[in-house]
């Protein structure tokens, strides 16, 4: 670490310190169970989005032998509604490696981390430097922004192994976890993607964009794919009939209603009530849902060979449900 760098690292630490986000709930009582759960669910969530989740998460499963106990379902009804469930479902295969292989206790080891199911090297990094205090890069997208500013590259055309040693020579190892959350932080807060405030920046003496940010590093909208799903969802007094979706989709393993077309045999008994279109945007696609609701006098068998199940509606909660279908079903 030269001069420049280490006074950049430095920097960053001091003001961490005195203005980091030290409320946010993952930076209390930190373990590296509690990182890898918030690393996660971070991953293409907003902070403001993701933190109410986490703390219904860690009251419920405040510890890695309590989540060992959990269900592939408990895990996605608790990530109900916060989008991409490959994250909660990778959550489910980790804390089983971690039961088997390792006695329910988080690997200390760097490579050891970037076997489990849905760690990354960044991910790995934050666990090791923030649960461990050993000192590992990261590189999110707020570091990315940073260091590319930093030394005013184009975040578009810098290469990935550039941008790991750029933050390989940016790291404080004397004083890792104020670092890497203050460098988060200052990208989250300070250096902005889009009006950057380099005024209140502690590094705008060393940063050879500062005040000169050009935003160079904006994607090119693309129109989202859109997909039309046609869902019967079937209502007794008390009850709901859903199935699981198995299906490799955006949905798969979460309880949903079942297509219309696959009830065709199983339509009568079902008083039809009230038919809506729900359009619901995820970040690359549109789901365009026309949504019939049924009213049945009893809890039939279906003809399917799909799992399904009659769900009781004041135990709706236990089970893993996408965003759009859950709104409905609170307003049932």
């Amino acid at each position: 670490m030269n001069n420049q760098t280490q006074l950049i690292s430095q920097k960053i630490v001091q003001w961490y310190l005195d203005n980091g986000r030290h409320d946010l709930p993952w930076r209390h009582k930190i373990t590296p169970y509690k990182i890898w759960i918030s690393e996660i669910m971070l991953q293409q969530t907003q902070v403001k989005t993701a933190t109410p989740y986490f703390k219904s998460f860690i009251k419920k499963y405040p510890t890695q032998k309590k989540l060992s106990e959990a269900s592939e379902d408990q895990i996605l009804a608790l990530w109900s509604g916060l989008g991409f469930y490959k994250r909660a479902r990778n959550i489910f295969k980790t804390k089983e490696i971690i039961k088997e292989k390792y006695n329910n206790r988080f690997p200390k080891e760097f490579h050891k981390l970037l076997e489990l199911p849905g760690i990354g090297k960044s991910t790995a990094g934050a666990i090791m430097t923030l649960g461990y205090q050993n000192p590992h890069p990261i590189l999110d997208g707020n570091v990315k922004r940073v260091i590319t500013r930093l030394v005013n590259q184009n975040l578009n055309l810098i290469k990935e192994s550039e941008l790991w040693k750029l933050s390989s020579q940016f790291l404080n190892k004397d004083n890792c976890f104020a670092y890497t959350q203050g460098i988060m932080d200052l990208g989250a807060t300070i250096c902005t993607p889009t009006n950057p405030s380099c005024k209140n920046c502690p590094l705008q003496n060393q940063c050879e964009s500062a005040f000169n940010v050009t935003i160079n590093n904006k994607k090119v909208s693309k129109l989202k794919k859109v997909i039309p799903m046609n869902l019967s969802l079937i209502q007794t007094k008390d009850s709901l009939l859903l199935v699981k979706n198995e299906d490799s989709s955006i949905w798969k393993n979460l309880w949903i209603p079942f297509e219309s077309r696959s009830l065709k045999n199983n339509a009568s008994g079902f008083k039809l009530i009230s038919s809506q279109e729900i359009q619901h945007e995820l970040t690359h696609r549109v789901l365009n849902i026309n949504l019939n609701t049924y009213l049945s006098k009893r809890e039939s068998k279906i003809k399917t060979n799909k799992k399904y199940k009659w769900i009781k509606k004041d135990r709706i909660d236990q089970y893993g449900l996408p965003k759009p279908i859950s709104k409905v079903i609170n307003e049932l």
